[in-house]
């Protein structure tokens, strides 16, 4: 199965995030961009792993997720990787509070210990808003969302952290619960 570990989004974030999805797809740009489903801050993607392997998964995050307070996520600001010269990924962004840093490092360290490859890139919190197919009309996309490079979308509590089951359809990855971890 193909899983990752993440913080669900709540409904009115995911509901201003809907909105600057619409505006950004009134460009006309070759953007895949990401359904409400996909709304979520993904911690550790793990990719393809066997189902024998999960309660290893399962038991590194609980470890992690019992150490962690609870915490604010706040959505500010938006950009692209790798840059905006070629932009692959355009994304709204988290800001980097010391509890979520710490979190995601906890997850990091408990699924390497479990035989997980550890992730060579830094983690910088964002939610994923579209992908690039192409460089058609990509330019007026960029255009609209540096409108939001510096906007606060709202914020939440991160009250529980979820492992995920990811379903690649033709119409897109559908997103199933596997577990859910409480934060104290």
């Amino acid at each position: 199965m193909r899983a990752f570990i993440a913080v669900d989004l709540d409904p009115a974030l995911k509901s201003s995030l809907r909105d600057l999805i619409l505006r950004l797809g009134k460009t006309g740009a070759d953007v895949r961009w990401a359904g409400a489903s996909g709304m979520h801050l993904t911690l550790k993607f793990l990719g393809e792993i066997e189902p024998d392997q999960v309660p290893a998964v399962e038991a590194a995050v609980r470890t992690a997720a019992a150490a962690a307070p609870r915490f604010p996520l706040v959505l500010a600001g938006t950009g692209t990787f790798p840059g905006a010269g070629n932009p692959r990924v355009l994304w709204a962004g988290f800001r980097e509070a010391p509890a979520l840093m710490s979190l995601q490092r906890a997850i990091e360290d408990g699924l390497e210990a479990a035989g997980f490859p550890r992730e060579e890139r830094d983690f910088h919190p964002h939610l994923t808003l579209g992908r690039v197919k192409s460089q058609t009309r990509v330019r007026e996309a960029l255009l609209e969302l540096e409108k939001f490079r510096e906007t606060l979308f709202g914020e939440m509590t991160a009250a529980k952290v979820t492992l995920f089951e990811s379903v690649l359809k033709p119409q897109g990855a559908e997103y199933r619960l596997v577990a859910e971890f409480d934060l104290p």
